[in-house]
């Protein structure tokens, strides 16, 4: 949530962040001031009449004074009451506005996203390569007709070294992570409404998310639960930064058609994902973010894959970021880069909306964190990646070095039965 105050004050300079990822007739500010400017006069009357009622409680009470005292708070109830609705009003509109886009990052949509790493060459075949189905199918590492026979379309269900290999990948994540001096969880997988509504997937993404009959929603990605592990806290300030990373299996619904490259793992309902979490003091936001950044394309790199990091544009970041990274990884048989990582900070826009503060030591005001959050890494498109990229002539695929102490006998081919 974006501040009331940083509105009132800097309304051009709101306008012309909010410009950069909506259109002008979705930006009105000039209503959120008016909201605001209502709420003012309300509590100034409702200080003035408390007021007048506290100076006639310190003298002896005439007949007249307590039927003048009993109008005064029959109009502080009415006023109280308009505020609440004021305030509630004020709140939906300031939930509405996404965050306000960093100085550096660029207008518009996915078109203007830009590439500003690359890692590897795209991998050259002398040989006629399958695509990741056809090879997960034939190793015997996926099975995709029982799991749609079990869940529907969009599910899959990792066999034999498949699931080995998942599980693998998850270890070498946690195991990376959790030596780098992040704090380790396994969180709960619902979701109450105040949760998503902290971590900004309310109220505009709701569609997006699954919701059990309780009201709860099932995890969209870690970062939900992690952003609200200290919600409504305050923290010393030597104690920042807070760093924490969760493992998750993560569920989306995926509203819409699927196009025939993303079939197999590419785009699904479920998928597992390691998130790495960051509170941080605001004056570090930024030095945590290329941390973030650096261990994203660290993970990568020792996979030994081939992948691109893009600056997303202003239309393309989730609505609770102000800069995001995207890790991309090259599909050969698709010929295009997936996202396998977004590194995002959301400066104090979630810990607004979940009241997360930091004793500032020298002011002794409590001022609110900045929050930031970065995949380390999600699997769904890290397999068929590693598949397709490291295929062998005779239909096997090599396995990362790296992954190789997770396998039994530190497997380091795969090849059919």
């Amino acid at each position: 949530m974006l501040d009331i105050k940083l509105i009132r004050n800097n309304t051009d300079e709101v306008r012309t962040g909010l410009l950069k990822r909506l259109p002008a007739d979705k930006i009105n500010l000039e209503e959120i001031i008016n909201l605001d400017d209502q709420r003012r006069d309300l509590i100034q009357q409702v200080e003035e009449l408390k007021a007048e009622r506290n100076k006639y409680s310190k003298t002896k009470p005439t007949p007249e004074v307590i039927t003048q005292m009993k109008g005064v708070g029959e109009k502080i109830k009415k006023l109280d009451e308009k505020l609440v609705s004021l305030e509630t009003d004020l709140n939906e509109k300031l939930a509405e506005l996404p965050n306000l886009p960093a100085i550096d990052v660029p207008a518009g949509d996915k078109e203007n996203n830009e590439v500003i790493y690359t890692h590897g060459r795209q991998p050259k075949f002398d040989f006629t390569p399958k695509d990741h189905v056809e090879l997960a199918t034939s190793l015997g590492l996926v099975d995709y007709e029982r799991a749609a026979k079990m869940s529907g379309a969009g599910f899959w269900c990792y066999t034999g070294v498949g699931a080995l290999l998942e599980w693998a990948l998850l270890s070498y994540f946690i195991d990376f992570h959790a030596k780098n001096g992040y704090r380790f969880l396994i969180p709960p997988f619902l979701l109450t409404e105040k949760s998503a509504y902290t971590s900004g997937h309310l109220p505009k993404f709701r569609d997006d998310l699954f919701w059990t009959q309780d009201k709860l929603c099932l995890n969209a990605t870690s970062e939900m639960m992690l952003g609200n592990y200290h919600r409504e806290e305050i923290f010393n300030e030597e104690d920042l930064p807070l760093k924490y990373f969760a493992y998750s299996p993560c569920f989306r619904r995926e509203a819409g058609s699927y196009r025939q490259e993303e079939r197999g793992m590419i785009r699904g309902h479920q998928f597992n994902k390691v998130e790495l979490f960051v509170f941080a003091h605001p004056n570090k936001t930024w030095e945590m973010f290329a941390e973030l950044t650096n261990i994203a394309q660290k993970l990568m790199e020792e996979l030994g894959l081939h992948f691109q990091v893009s600056k997303l544009a202003a239309g393309d970041c989730s609505a609770a970021m102000a800069k995001t990274y995207d890790i991309e990884v090259y599909i050969p048989s698709m010929g295009i880069y997936k996202e396998v990582s977004s590194i995002s900070n959301a400066l104090d826009y979630q810990a607004r909306r979940g009241q997360t503060r930091y004793k500032d030591q020298a002011t002794s005001k409590n001022e609110f964190v900045h929050t930031l959050n970065a995949s380390g890494l999600a699997t769904s498109r890290l397999l068929p990646a590693i598949l397709e990229q490291n295929q062998q002539t005779d239909g096997s695929v090599i396995i990362p070095r790296v992954l190789r102490p997770y396998l039994p006998k530190k497997m380091k081919i795969i090849k059919a039965e």
